[in-house]
């Protein structure tokens, strides 16, 4: 796997999911020496559960354990440290991860129990949790989702995990972009394996769920940012942690050179019983008959960034989207399959940023 590289899979058995990627990207190569010590790091945010769409899946977690197992990696660890307010130990059991250790004999370990270190991060003093020095190669497994502060969160803004309360406390006093950036300068980043299967629209708690089904592999931490910020209605630049570390040579924010592989296509799956308060009021805009999750999330994200500026006040156009317009001709629609509409998108599927450019220029 190269570093411009983003292998994504969709569907809903998300541990066989996560095995067949890690041998697609064959993560053993990867990954080299078997004596390497490694470590997955999950977001824990708060005690939930990953269907509100604010922590890390616990059956991530499981397939990778599974496929480390399956090629004899033998030194291998899960840690993290959730955010001020809330209790690591509370989040690892309500999340099932702890139970997913146990039943893997795998240690857990609590990084608001854990001593720390002082280090230079790239000119700026930080402090790590210890068991970042007795770690090799980390498997980062953020969840890609919106976040109050700095409107999207994925795999920079996942390495403070790794960091004490103090330092937390600290890098919001300091406006969080810059010691973000600086802090994944010291990383040791092996692999970013994303849970996208139902991060939340535009809150790091979750309660908002946006159905995607789909997880992704990368290498760089920066790109993998970047092209979320594209995937839920965002540029690069609005993200400015993103740019920081781009200038500090943790990676590339340049998505013209990324490389996007699936494995599968997004399945006809999209339905509604997961959809809450905001989603629902956004669906009003849509006319989706059999769409893929992938494509109808998509959908969602730019809506949300469109209602936020006003774009949709006013507008009745139900926005078409689904494998059940592929025979059938509507007004607008969004995504390959709405190609008989008399204006259309498309994409399989097309990223939210792109419906957001096309619905402004419509609506307008």
């Amino acid at each position: 796997m190269k570093k411009e590289e983003i292998v994504m899979i969709h569907g809903t058995d998300y541990v066989q999911m996560t095995l067949k990627l890690l041998e697609a990207i064959h993560l053993d190569e990867i990954i080299g020496d078997k004596t390497k010590r490694i470590a997955l790091k999950p977001n824990l945010l708060l005690d939930d559960d990953a269907s509100n769409g604010a922590i890390t899946h616990p059956e991530l977690v499981e397939g990778v354990l599974l496929y480390l197992k399956k090629h004899e990696f033998s030194n291998v660890k899960v840690m993290e440290g959730s955010w001020v307010g809330s209790r690591t130990s509370r989040a690892v059991k309500a999340s099932g991860i702890a139970s997913v250790c146990e039943n893997y004999h795998v240690p857990f370990y609590d990084m608001q129990k854990d001593s720390s270190y002082p280090c230079d991060a790239a000119g700026m003093p930080l402090h790590l949790c210890s068991e970042l020095k007795t770690t090799d190669f980390l498997i980062n497994m953020p969840v890609l989702k919106g976040h109050c502060q700095t409107l999207i969160t994925c795999a920079l803004k996942n390495a403070k995990g790794v960091i004490p309360d103090s330092e937390k406390r600290r890098f919001h006093t300091m406006g969080l972009h810059k010691p973000i950036a600086h802090l994944n300068t010291v990383i040791p980043h092996g692999l970013i394996l994303v849970d996208n299967i139902c991060g939340d629209l535009n809150f790091e708690e979750g309660g908002n769920p946006v159905v995607m089904n789909r997880i992704f592999a990368c290498l760089d931490p920066v790109l993998c940012d970047a092209y979320v910020c594209e995937s839920i209605g965002y540029s690069v630049d609005d993200v400015p942690y993103i740019r920081i570390a781009e200038r500090l040579n943790v990676g590339c924010a340049d998505t013209s050179k990324a490389k996007v592989t699936m494995l599968n296509q997004p399945m006809n799956d999209q339905t509604n019983s997961h959809a809450t308060g905001r989603v629902r009021k956004l669906e009003k805009y849509t006319d989706a008959r059999d769409a893929c999750s992938a494509c109808y999330g998509s959908l969602i994200y730019a809506l949300e960034r469109l209602d936020d500026q006003g774009t949709t006040r006013g507008k009745r156009e139900h926005v078409c989207i689904g494998q059940g317009w592929k025979d059938t001709a509507g007004e607008i629609g969004v995504g390959s399959c709405t190609k008989n509409c008399s204006r259309h998108l498309l994409g399989c599927p097309p990223k939210a940023l792109d419906i957001i450019r096309f619905l402004e220029e419509y609506w307008q």
